[in-house]
């Protein structure tokens, strides 16, 4: 047994050069994402680095470069079904490119100031904000920093830091036309405006269509855009035959509250929004406003790559399309 197959100590990209007969640097072009490196070398490394069972130390790496291959991804309310789908587009997407993600979980705001303080600690190269609980304060500071931060459905525009930002005005317009359209008059939107940008934006661009058109509207507040909510405004819900959602999960909360109180469900025309998986089920057979991960996961990367490059660029924002999903309830 060679050296470099001793159990006992760790192997080196040294013991992989002197098994693959290539020099150190090649090797660690090998491992480096977009370096310069002939395929047969290539080919050498990986086949010497498996028998070695050698693996890249990318905290090491990280220290020489300055930079890590990590990603703080910070997210509320993991209890929605679209967050885990969104969670999943930006893991994808940032593994793609060779960044490892780390998730933080955080629904109170003294919990979101711990947690991204630490992320400052751990030299991430940036930072995907997925929710509104991270006070803009605290993105100002990452900001100074010089840590690139990418805010998603996030509203305060801040110096220096991108957002991606859903099309919320087209859906609450698209929202308030096909209850319309539907045969619905007595129309609502059931939206918790205070605790979100992006449910607050498709609210007020609902009524102001429905306004615009003639029709009659309110809206029906809600503390929080989750089932239990949903599930609780179905009492007054039920006065309405058009019912706008300002999501997919309160949605549901919805149908089954009116069904619970025996409420004929084909009478109310309902719409939600994000078209997340189980919109399709025979249970709900919801008609929606698909807001696409995978599309918005891409252009929050892209953006928070180009201010890696650039962090004293003017901020910028880009806003990612919705579409309506035709189903049974609209």
């Amino acid at each position: 047994m060679s050296e470099g197959d001793n159990p006992r100590r760790k192997v080196t990209s040294f013991d992989v050069a002197e098994r693959a007969g290539v020099s150190r640097a090649a090797v660690s072009r090998t491992f480096t994402p977009n370096a310069s490196v002939s395929p047969e070398t290539r080919e050498k490394v990986h086949k010497a680095a498996k028998e070695l069972g050698y693996r890249v130390n990318y905290l090491a790496r990280s220290l020489i470069n300055r930079r890590s291959d990590l990603v703080g991804v910070v997210a509320a309310g993991m209890d929605n079904p679209f967050r885990s789908q969104q969670i999943h587009e930006i893991a994808k997407a940032l593994v793609g490119r060779n960044f490892r993600p780390i998730l933080l979980p955080a629904d109170e705001a003294e919990s979101v100031n711990r947690m991204m303080d630490q992320l400052l600690h751990y030299n991430v190269s940036g930072v995907l904000v997925t929710s509104d609980a991270p006070p803009t304060a605290l993105c100002e500071e990452f900001a100074a920093h010089a840590v690139p931060i990418v805010l998603i459905n996030k509203g305060d525009a801040i110096p220096h830091v991108d957002r991606v930002i859903s099309d919320d005005e087209t859906a609450g317009r698209i929202a308030a036309q096909t209850l319309l359209e539907a045969g619905a008059t007595r129309l609502a939107v059931i939206c918790g405006a205070e605790v979100s940008y992006t449910a607050r934006r498709r609210q007020e661009a609902f009524l102001a269509t429905c306004r615009k058109l003639g029709a009659s509207a309110q809206a029906l507040p809600v503390v929080i855009n989750d089932y239990s909510n949903g599930f609780a405004a179905a009492a007054a819900a039920a006065d309405f035959d058009g019912l706008f959602c300002v999501n997919d999960y309160m949605a549901f909360g919805v149908i089954d509250g009116l069904r619970a109180a025996g409420h004929d469900i084909g009478k109310i025309r309902i719409v939600g929004h994000d078209d997340i998986p189980q919109a399709a089920w025979a249970a709900y057979d919801l008609t929606t406003l698909r807001q696409p991960c995978d599309i918005q996961a891409e252009q929050a990367v892209e953006l928070l790559l180009g201010r890696m490059d650039a962090p004293r660029m003017k901020e910028r924002t880009e806003l990612t399309p919705v579409t309506l999903v035709r189903r049974a309830t609209a």
